[in-house]
């Protein structure tokens, strides 16, 4: 939350790769084609394309009548490959015929040198070559094409693998020991050894097919709380497919969201100015409106960026001088929760960075604030690290499964926090975009490095407090464009922008485009839209009438306009605002919007 303007955030450019093109001895004479339908005239028959990005098309075509076009999206390239089987210590080559900007033509697995051939620019057909020699033990190679991110759509035709056949390929053997991780209330975590063979794998849910993976784990997700399911999972490679494995169940949890049974089915949440005035004036506790459920006291700031000691105090008279003395601001608190409110302490904000890099700094911040909680007879907490108090590691890529410290430490802390003050325990969280939705295109420094560390940082905290959260409403605001699942930029200010964004919290979404790797939804009454309460707020003002398009969108798919959601979340929380001290400055205009809402 930005007390003073707007907070930027810019993502550096994606690194450029060059391509090393290797010599290996001429093909024998035995040699024969053994690419599968390499000029697309069955469709993609034989090929797999990332997320699919690949499609068939009639013109332009290099030959016969039809040609491959695969379209970069985000962090997806448009890769599309296909695993052929091979000779040991044998020469090959691979060739074919492009159009376009960056595209690359390769091969991976060889047991030797795998490498590419590429163009920078092929405004008409160009061919492609590339040579190697297989090693010793190697029985399949992988061949593939893609783009480069963020270029336009490219072609390819007449793709060649020719050198020796290898031995037939024969189906996979049946998958065994598959395992069943802990489930959330709505997702179950599955893992299986590897099979000799096996080039994918199917996962089945009751019998029904649910995923195809190429790894050994997958994460089933959007599933009821509290319900039994079973699993299965088959090998398969270009032969065909293995028999199912052993069924493995799991139930899932009851969930609970941390306290959130005891807010209205319509909750407003707002932050109030209690440490500071920011130029909206000092808004007394006793004088906040009853259309507040949710009270975030602005901010709870460390003594040091890395010490996790937070200190919290009132408004200095002298910045605010109609501000009230601590006991009367207590005794406003205890009116408020008498009321039915949340009244919350709030870590961090744009000037409060905490890093918990270190176990020291993790127990400081569960003792500080617990006195602070205590002291004020709080109902909870509220994380809004920005800036850079989280970032993740080199080499820290799954989001299930985090290593960076200050990523661990903030987990630890706030579950020892939820087990101390027990299931009543209200846990809230306002991440910007760039840590949470940008994720869904970059995570972390990326597989090459070069990339901000910080984007999609907040994904594992979210992912691992799923069952201890309350509410998550993200900052709409004070962000730059977003792609949306639609693989297409929505920018802030208007309604489009709150249903993209809300959408992919509510349906979840393939981190850094990784299917293997997919961010679970939250349920839909867990979320509520952060917005800022006026122009002076923060970048990113919505209209009273563009929230209400986002509402009748999100909760009864009406005034959708050109993005389409994949559901409808009527049981939508609310709304989150920056904050309530701008919101009275600018007349009550967004919580008056908000109770005339018609939500039935």
């Amino acid at each position: 939350m930005d007390r003073t303007r707007p907070l930027s955030l810019l993502l550096a450019g994606a690194l450029a790769l060059g391509g090393l093109a290797a010599l290996a001895p001429a093909a024998q004479a035995a040699d024969s084609e053994l690419a599968r339908n390499g000029g697309f005239e069955a469709g993609l028959d034989g090929w797999s394309c990332t997320a699919g990005s690949g499609a068939v098309i009639t013109t332009p075509v290099h030959g016969g009548t039809k040609a491959l076009q695969a379209t970069p999206a985000g962090s997806d390239n448009a890769k599309c490959s296909q695993t052929i089987t091979v000779r040991p210590n044998s020469a090959y080559t691979l060739s074919g015929w492009v159009r376009g900007s960056y595209v690359y033509l390769g091969v991976t697995g060889t047991g030797t040198a795998d490498g590419y051939a590429w163009t920078q620019s092929a405004p008409d057909w160009q061919k492609l070559s590339k040579t190697f020699t297989t090693g010793a033990n190697t029985t399949s190679v992988t061949v593939y094409t893609h783009g480069w991110y963020g270029t336009p759509a490219y072609q390819a035709d007449d793709l060649s693998l020719f050198g020796p056949g290898g031995d037939p390929v024969t189906i996979p053997a049946t998958p065994t020991g598959l395992a069943a991780g802990s489930p959330t209330s709505t997702t179950v975590p599955l893992t299986w050894p590897a099979v000799a063979g096996a080039t994918s794998y199917k996962v089945y849910r009751g019998g029904t097919l649910v995923a195809t993976v190429t790894g050994t784990s997958y994460t089933a997700t959007g599933l009821t709380a509290n319900t039994p399911y079973s699993f299965q999972v088959s090998a398969a490679n270009s032969a065909g497919e293995s028999a199912k494995s052993t069924a493995v169940s799991a139930t899932t949890t009851s969930g609970g969201g941390g306290g959130g049974g005891e807010l209205p089915a319509r909750a407003l949440v707002g932050y109030l100015h209690s440490s500071f005035a920011n130029g909206s004036g000092y808004t007394r506790m006793a004088d906040v409106p009853d259309s507040w459920d949710v009270i975030n006291l602005a901010f709870g700031e460390p003594t040091s960026v890395t010490s996790g000691d937070i200190r919290f105090s009132l408004c200095p008279a002298t910045e605010c001088p109609n501000v009230e003395s601590p006991a009367d601001f207590k005794a406003a608190i205890k009116a408020k929760q008498a009321a039915g409110k949340k009244v919350l302490i709030s870590i961090g904000g744009q000037n409060g960075q905490v890093q918990l890099a270190t176990t020291a700094a993790r127990d400081a911040f569960v003792t500080s604030v617990s006195k602070i909680i205590d002291e004020y007879g709080l109902d909870g907490l509220d994380i809004d690290f920005e800036g850079h108090s989280l970032s993740l590691q080199n080499g820290d890529t799954d989001f299930r499964n985090p290593t960076s410290p200050v990523i661990v430490n903030l987990i630890q802390a706030i579950k020892t926090l939820k087990t101390k003050y027990g299931a009543k325990f209200v846990l809230t969280m306002a991440p910007e975009t760039f840590f949470v939705q940008l994720g869904y295109q970059f995570y972390g420094s990326g597989p090459w490095g070069g990339q901000d560390p910080r984007a999609g940082a907040y994904l594992p905290v979210i992912h691992a407090l799923r069952d201890d959260l309350t509410l998550l409403h993200v900052q709409d605001y004070n962000s730059g464009p977003i792609m949306g699942l639609d693989n297409q930029y929505h920018s802030m200010g208007g309604a489009d922008f709150h249903i993209a964004m809300t959408d992919m919290l509510l349906t979840g979404f393939p981190v850094a485009g990784n299917a293997e790797r997919f961010f679970p939804g939250l349920r839909p009454d867990q979320v509520a839209i952060g917005l800022p309460a006026s122009t002076q707020a923060g970048n990113g003002h919505t209209t009273p009438a563009e929230v209400n398009k986002a509402l009748d969108c999100l909760t009864k798919k009406t005034n959708c306009g050109t993005y389409q959601t994949h559901g409808t979340w009527s049981s939508l929380r609310g709304l989150m605002t920056w904050s309530i001290n701008w919101d009275r400055f600018n007349q009550w205009e967004f919580s008056r919007n908000f109770d005339a809402y018609d939500w039935s």
